[in-house]
């Protein structure tokens, strides 16, 4: 792998959540979101001679995908045509969006991180609404042991959503 790959799929790596996140708080369906971020990056590799400075890929990156969310929504008129990407600063931020888009980013590797049984039953819990005692139902154990995967869960996920902050900010 040369290195021109190597920082490619770093930055792919680091960036590719939290721009999907953003990209959903425009496009509203996830789907859409994934393929308009994997279709800048595509343009980013196809732009990669052209040189982008590294220090500025971030908000290279962010713009990219939110004009194409707008291209997006112009095309399929749901927002009127003439609508500048400025003219939706005060409808969403980028940079609370972008914030958001960071922490959403960090709770899912956390969550990503739990062992099996426990990520399903937090996201039973937390995703479906299920109570405690539907969880118990559904995965045939008891109770007592969905309320132990629970707190070991949510401990968890708040620690690791400060381990993961701390590695890229700390």
């Amino acid at each position: 792998m040369d290195i021109n790959t190597k920082i490619f799929r770093e930055h792919f790596i680091q960036y590719y959540r939290p721009l999907c996140l953003f990209a959903l708080h425009y496009l509203k369906d996830i789907d859409d979101a994934e393929d308009t971020v994997q279709d800048c990056f595509m343009e980013l590799w196809r732009r990669k001679d052209r040189g982008v400075d590294a220090s500025g890929l971030k908000s290279y990156l962010y713009s990219m995908v939110r004009n194409r969310c707008i291209d997006i929504l112009k095309k399929d008129s749901l927002i009127d045509s003439n609508v500048q990407p400025s003219d939706l600063e005060e409808i969403l931020s980028d940079e609370e969006c972008e914030e958001w888009a960071y922490d959403e980013a960090r709770m899912w590797t956390a969550i990503d991180a739990l062992p099996e049984k426990c990520r399903e039953v937090f996201l039973l819990a937390k995703r479906e609404g299920l109570k405690y005692e539907e969880i118990a139902v559904r995965l045939h154990i008891s109770v007592h042991t969905v309320k132990n995967q629970m707190s070991k869960a949510i401990k968890t996920v708040k620690a690791g959503v400060q381990k993961v902050y701390l590695f890229f900010f700390g």
